[in-house]
């Protein structure tokens, strides 16, 4: 059973709305008996350190207050240790609290979860570029047109919420062009040109959209989502499906699952005087690393606190 937790709160999340929905959810996990122990970092790398440094003091679960930006540090310093991750939702997408049955707007609630709900083993993704670092991820690794819209749409101020993707993905329609990638699977090799190429451990991404309707979290697998490039008008009609899932029968999205993927891509073509640019991945709406990257969904890596089952 859980007794003691530590609180790490993000102070920039959904514009400083955080810390009110941290004082919020300490209160009521103190209230319910828990022990806590509070740290919030100064800067990404800063939060990542507190976070490791509280796993290795032996906290019982680490609690995330905060957006998915936020569980993915926490994810860097959890992966594979055992330690529980915890969630009060205070950011804009919220997407792992979809995932895992937590409510997303009522702190007080999100708190008894931390202390009445069950824990999860869960697969996480684990990226990684040649010799580099090894990064995790817990919802939808983005790459192509919607990575772009997600680096537009963390740029952007207003509004909050789900349409802020809606309009950066607008914005990014002018701009639309073919990538040619090529993508190794487990059992095959796809070269092809596509607007974007997702790959899902958990199904939604941008803030309840189901780019991955099938992913699951437990069969050690990764969802691949391949859009083709089309028209921007096609493209423009794709997105409010994605809402319902839907999307993955029409004639423009194609479906894959492996264990592990390996995607690269050239850098696009560019206008004149331009610098050349790549494509870049994000991974729970955090930049992680520009093409190629591998990717491999690692079973059991994640243990999280849930408010009803997971699949």
């Amino acid at each position: 059973m859980t007794r003691s937790v530590t609180v790490l709160t993000n102070p920039h999340a959904g514009g400083g709305h955080p810390h009110e929905v941290a004082a919020a959810a300490t209160a009521r996990l103190r209230e319910r008996g828990l022990e806590i122990t509070s740290i919030e970092g100064r800067s990404a790398s800063d939060a990542l350190q507190l976070a490791r440094d509280a796993v290795a003091a032996g906290t019982d679960a680490l609690v995330a207050v905060g957006g998915d930006g936020l569980i993915n540090i926490a994810w860097q310093a959890l992966a594979g240790t055992g330690v529980p991750l915890g969630i009060i939702p205070g950011g804009t997408g919220n997407d792992h609290a979809r995932l895992f049955h937590i409510p997303v707007d009522d702190p007080v609630a999100a708190a008894d979860v931390v202390v009445d709900g069950q824990v999860a083993d869960i697969d996480l993704g684990r990226v990684t570029q040649g010799s580099a670092d090894e990064h995790w991820f817990g919802t939808v690794l983005a790459s192509g047109f919607d990575s772009l819209v997600t680096d537009r749409a963390n740029r952007m101020r207003w509004p909050r919420g789900p349409m802020r993707y809606n309009l950066a993905m607008v914005a990014e329609l002018a701009s639309l062009r073919a990538i040619p990638y090529r993508i190794t699977l487990d059992d095959r090799t796809l070269e092809l040109d596509a607007a974007m190429v997702s790959v899902g451990n958990g199904t939604s991404y941008g803030g309840g959209m189901l780019i991955a309707p099938s992913a699951s979290l437990t069969d050690g697998q990764l969802d691949v989502i391949v859009v083709s490039p089309g028209s921007r008008l096609k493209l423009a009609r794709l997105f409010p499906t994605v809402y319902k899932g839907t999307h993955v029968d029409l004639d423009e999205v194609q479906v894959f699952r492996s264990r592990r993927v390996r995607l690269e891509a050239p850098a696009p073509g560019r206008s004149a005087g331009s610098a050349p640019a790549g494509i870049t991945a994000y991974a729970d709406g955090e930049r992680i690393a520009p093409l190629p990257i591998d990717i491999e969904a690692v079973p059991g890596a994640g243990r999280v606190i849930v408010g009803a089952p997971v699949g």
